[in-house]
């Protein structure tokens, strides 16, 4: 009976995923990344032809953001329950029509409105690519592919940043800011259609049905961190925002108990504590942190820096980041390599190198010819930063992957997802604050010398846990 129950689950789950079915996954995962950060090129433009005051303009960014980054988990236990093909077609359609009713919005709240749709579609989306990795492959074949959906979210953050200049600027048609919404829509067509033929299906054995209060509580404490987060500091930390974030714990602690309490009792907890109790997962999502809050806070800096430092319109400041890029996903190549080679202290190597980058990028800025420094003069310190984060990102994941259970596959891949977006928006956050605070009264040089120090003071941390990390890494 058990025999003839498990057989077809484990003749169904592992069909083996071609080339273009990882081409697919990858094409569908770059949608979602790209898009979280294309909008902030438009964002003067939608000020102006929308008449949307800043707190509204921050809702465009916030909203896709927070419903993005709520949803997530769901999204993975979704794809364990209904199967993760399926998932990620609704996803991929669902991304389409938002952006189309984006691209469309007749005014600023039906712009925000359709960003908070467009963040829940990624979240449908963005948790299958990388439960569908784990679980249609293995070894070498694993290894590369992981590689490569780690290169996907750097290089959509430079990719995000030049489109989006080079289609406001171009203002096809007079399209203007509505084009980096509707050049979604033909991307996700190509991508159901390559999906439908190509992207294996993989689900959890064993269906667990959706967890309601889990679901609620998760939600509410995501919103109650996330949301002060991204909108107080636009409007200078007013009392509702402390509240809130001093309230999350509350709903936090709730989750927990109701986790596991569904756990002992043999139910379907969204996010099973068991998989936080294992020390390899902590280890991973440890490594996590100086990773992404580095990342956002370096996003936020770097670009605030180029545009308001340098002088430079939203199209070079773009191009400007592209040999960082080209150096990411070089390295997140190589990531296979240097993990056969070095092992956990792969990491180490990584933080090293990216430290080495921000004390170049540090040198150049505050011994170069500010404010005429050239992209040229910037090129050798961020092709090392994005040598460090392009080891960074897969290794994350590699690690963080190899310690989840086949079984929870989409629930950890959700985990994986949420804890990056969480950290983007408190990078931002703090490392963004401390900037803007220090540049009012060091300057603009002094102000990013100092954010990127703390930068690497974590990165030094990550260093540290690098050289813990076993010789052989899953």
């Amino acid at each position: 009976m058990t025999t003839t129950t498990t057989s077809p689950t484990v003749k169904a789950a592992p069909r083996a995923l071609t080339p273009l079915g990882l081409f697919t996954l990858l094409l569908g995962c770059a949608l979602p990344m790209i898009d979280f950060f294309i909008v902030n090129v438009a964002l003067p433009t939608i000020e102006h032809d929308l008449h949307a005051p800043a707190a509204t303009l921050e809702m465009v960014v916030a909203g896709y953001a927070v419903a993005y980054a709520v949803l997530l988990v769901l999204g993975g236990r979704l794809g364990d329950s209904f199967g993760r093909r399926r998932m990620f077609l609704w996803g991929v359609t669902g991304f389409g029509l938002t952006s189309l009713a984006c691209g469309l919005a007749p005014g600023a709240w039906w712009l925000v409105a359709a960003r908070v749709a467009q963040g829940a579609a990624s979240a449908a989306l963005l948790p299958q690519v990388l439960a569908t990795l784990h679980a249609t492959t293995s070894g070498e074949r694993r290894a590369r592919a992981v590689a490569l959906y780690g290169s996907v979210g750097g290089v959509s953050v430079v990719l995000g940043q030049v489109l989006g200049g080079v289609l406001v600027a171009a203002d096809w048609a007079g399209t203007g800011w509505r084009a980096v919404f509707l050049v979604n829509v033909p991307v996700a067509v190509a991508a159901l259609v390559c999906a439908l033929r190509t992207v294996p299906d993989s689900r959890a054995e064993r269906p667990a049905h959706t967890d309601l209060a889990g679901t609620a509580l998760l939600a509410a404490t995501l919103i109650a961190l996330l949301l002060p987060l991204t909108e107080g500091r636009a409007a200078g930390w007013p009392l509702w925002s402390v509240l809130l974030l001093c309230a999350a714990p509350l709903p936090a602690v709730a989750f927990y108990l109701v986790e596991r309490r569904a756990e002992r009792d043999g139910g379907s907890p969204l996010l099973p504590p068991s998989l936080l109790a294992s020390p390899e997962v902590r280890r991973g999502l440890l490594l996590g942190l100086p990773v992404f809050v580095g990342f956002a806070g370096w996003m936020f800096v770097s670009a605030v820096t180029l545009q308001q430092g340098l002088g430079y319109g939203p199209l070079r400041a773009g191009l400007t980041l592209v040999p960082m890029g080209v150096a990411q996903f070089a390295a997140s190549m190589l990531a296979p390599r240097a993990v056969r080679r070095f092992g956990g202290r792969a990491v180490a190597l990584a933080a090293a190198v990216h430290i080495a980058g921000l004390t170049t990028v540090v040198t150049t800025v505050l011994l170069g010819p500010w404010p005429h420094l050239s992209p040229l003069l910037l090129s050798p310190g961020l092709v090392l930063c994005g040598i460090g984060q392009g080891l960074q990102l897969p290794l994350y994941y590699r690690i963080l992957l190899a310690a989840i259970p086949a079984r929870l596959a989409g629930a950890g891949s959700g985990l994986a997802a949420t804890l990056q977006q969480s950290c983007l928006a408190v990078g931002v956050a703090t490392l963004g604050s401390l900037f803007l605070s220090l540049t009012a009264g060091l300057g603009m040089r002094q102000a990013l010398a100092a954010v990127l120090a703390v930068q690497a003071a974590g990165l030094l941390g990550l260093g540290r846990l690098g050289l813990r990390l076993p010789r052989v890494l899953g």
